[in-house]
């Protein structure tokens, strides 16, 4: 601050210091160079030890502590090609050896990686960016390159490569002990690129683990990403009697083996009733029949759904399930 510049009152200063400002403009004591002139023995007798330190910052005798705050170091490494990139081969070369140098980075203060976020800049200054769940944090460098690559393996791009960088997000090593019954995965990271290279075959629509909608249309689910964890179990859950059998008068369980998809079938109907099947695998006459059974649902949004099922008894002992869904008929598989 300069000697031109006017004293000012701070909210955050507390009532002491207000107060002796209003003393000091009452004095005609309205800039620094004026406070700075006053007699510091005859200021500190009138005002106290806190009118003494005003005066000593005035005339720069004071001194203030510096607090030592380390900024977040951000694990970070880039690299720009000087001609532009249009194989895989240099741009892995480079992910490796911007592996390597994260990797001593982190390892430097015992820290590991939990996430990898790759980003691709092209040459219409568009970019692709991709970011990479670390099952297991690690540090080390094949499997992170390992990972990275069986993602680039599938990768396609219009446009040359100029520049590639690598972040990774640190974070301190899990410690982690099993109980004496609890089962883990040998190696998460294998597991992960297993799943990276389906995808890149499948699509990430197809891999996953499947879970029932809440609807009662028949094999209605959703493709969940597989996260690898085992779910939570109870240690007192006992397991079910292999000697169990029916009680006595009880007709046997019959299961539906489904076929997914259904297979497409025409049925002849007699006074709207089924007498007749015929599909690419099973064909016969019905000798007896059990239905309809309406169905449907999600009649509030565009997928609703209804359909008309039957169980057929064929003559040539085969029982189905069957249905009609306003497009025409499909067998939803045979009962065992």
């Amino acid at each position: 601050m300069r000697a031109g510049h006017q004293l000012r009152k701070r909210k955050e200063r507390p009532v002491e210091v207000r107060g002796i400002l209003k003393i000091l403009h009452k004095w005609g004591v309205h800039t620094l160079g004026d406070l700075a002139r006053l007699e510091k023995e005859k200021l500190a007798a009138r005002l106290g030890p806190e009118a003494v330190r005003l005066w000593e910052r005035a005339n720069g005798r004071s001194t203030r502590l510096l607090k030592l705050i380390q900024p977040p170091e951000s694990f970070l490494e880039s690299f720009e090609f000087e001609h532009e990139v249009e194989t895989i081969e240099p741009l892995l070369f480079i992910l490796r050896r911007l592996l390597q140098q994260l990797s001593i980075r982190l390892t430097g203060i015992y820290l590991v990686a939990t996430e990898l976020t790759l980003q691709i800049i092209f040459t219409n200054k568009q970019h692709y960016e991709r970011c990479f769940k670390i099952p297991q944090p690690t540090n080390q460098v094949d499997l992170l390159f390992r990972m990275l690559h069986t993602h680039l393996e599938s990768f396609q791009s219009d446009h040359p490569v100029v520049a590639v960088s690598l972040q990774a997000q640190p974070a301190r090593a899990a410690q982690q002990q099993f109980g004496l019954f609890e089962m883990a995965l040998r190696d998460p990271n294998q597991l992960y690129e297993t799943l990276t290279r389906l995808i890149g075959l499948l699509g990430a629509e197809r891999v996953g683990v499947p879970l029932m909608e809440e609807t009662h249309r028949p094999d209605a689910f959703q493709i969940e990403v597989f996260s690898g964890q085992l779910p939570d179990g109870d240690d007192k859950k006992t397991a079910p009697d292999q000697n169990h059998s029916l009680p006595s008068g009880s007709a046997p369980a019959v299961a539906l083996r489904r076929f997914r998809p259904p297979r497409p079938a025409s049925v002849l109907r007699d006074e709207n009733r089924p007498v007749h099947l015929r599909s690419a695998e099973i064909s016969g006459a019905v000798a007896e029949k059990s239905g309809p059974y309406f169905a449907s649902g999600q009649w509030w949004d565009e997928r609703e759904w209804k359909r008309e099922e039957w169980d057929l008894d064929l003559e040539d002992g085969a029982v189905v399930r069957c249905h009609e869904n306003g497009q025409g008929w499909e067998i939803d598989g045979i009962y065992d």
